[in-house]
This record gives structure tokens, sequence and C-alpha cells, in this order.
């Protein structure tokens, strides 16, 4: 198994929404993605709390049954169809892969 994590801290405004739309936005793109390949054993998106302290907005916490099937969901056409808007909305990006 690999897990996949990504945490999202977006921008005050962007495309003409506010940080909160484009949070909510963000959520329903990735909750699209949710049964996109075979092989996706987690699929958790988290928002953060709106706290001083956190400095992230969203996250996803995944895992996949092998590498190949990460790879599949990372080439599948509605996965590449969320990053244009990610890549518009989003300060800040990080991402980790390890096994389990």
């Amino acid at each position: 198994m690999i897990n996949h994590i990504v945490i999202w801290r977006f921008k005050e405004a962007a495309a003409g929404k506010t940080k909160l739309e484009n949070i909510e936005a963000a959520v329903a793109l990735l909750d699209g993605c949710r049964d996109l390949v075979p092989g996706i054993e987690r699929f958790e998106i988290v928002r953060g709390v709106a706290h001083p302290a956190c400095t992230s907005d969203l996250m996803l916490v995944s895992a996949f049954s092998s590498q190949a099937d990460l790879d599949a969901y990372q080439t599948h056409p509605t996965h590449q169809a969320l990053k244009p808007f990610m890549a518009d909305a989003v300060a800040q990006r990080e991402c980790m892969d390890y096994p389990n």
C-alpha cells in the first residue's frame, strides 16, 4: 500500500471567489475523484479549523493498493481537470507519498 497525503493553503481570493468559496469548490472537485480508479483504499478530505495557528486549509489523506493504482489516479482525466483550478486558487501545496 502507498499513502498519498496532500495539504493546501488557499489564497485569500482567486478567480473572483473568496478563500472559503474556493475551498468548497476544491472539496467538490476532490470528492469527484473519490472512486476514479480501482485500488483506492482510503480517500478522506479534511478541512482545517479556522484558527490562526493552523497554517493549512485543506488536506487529502488517501491510500492506494499499489504505486500503479496511485499512478492511474494521478493521470486520470478527472484528476487532471482539477489541477488548473487548484493552481489558481492555492498559495501553497505540500505532498508526501510513502509506503505502508
